[in-house]
């Protein structure tokens, strides 16, 4: 499935930026028996749905004349949203210092879930404060990491 992303986000990233946002992420993935292609959006002050349709428009044309993808999916456009998972290096640059979520695959200490904030990001491995105490989790140990939104 790898191959099928990389080639969309090849195709697209051009079309996407041209409409002033940028790729966030993309999923290529099979649920209740239908495939879906979705593209997340980021741009600086939000991705509206106005984005969204201009984006969807423009790279659905170049799915169809490129035709990458064999059968049938269903495409969708969004944005990465306020509580996005991170997960390449520079998105952990990015959010250095905000409120995230980690899960964990394990529990840990009876726990599968640590909020704090992102401390640093080393080699795979996330820091995160919690409190006065900053904690480790290599990469084999997180589900999933995600910013966090306090109110």
């Amino acid at each position: 499935m790898s191959k099928i992303t990389e080639l969309v986000a090849e195709l697209a990233a051009p079309a996407i930026a041209a409409q002033g946002c940028q790729l966030w992420d993309i999923e290529y993935v099979r649920e209740a028996g239908q495939w879906y292609l979705r593209l997340y959006l980021d741009k600086e002050g939000g991705v509206d749905i106005d984005d969204c349709e201009a984006v969807s428009r423009v790279v659905s044309d170049l799915l169809d004349e490129a035709d990458p993808i064999e059968g049938s999916y269903v495409f969708e456009v969004s944005s990465a949203g306020a509580e996005r998972p991170l997960k390449r290096p520079s998105d952990f640059a990015k959010f250095l210092g905000s409120p995230v979520l980690v899960k964990l695959y394990k529990a840990r200490d009876g726990r599968k879930e640590f909020a704090g904030t992102l401390a640093g990001y080393e080699d795979g491995t996330i820091l995160l404060t919690v409190g006065k105490e900053t904690l480790s989790f290599p990469k084999n140990e997180v589900a999933l990491c995600r910013l966090r939104i306090e109110f």
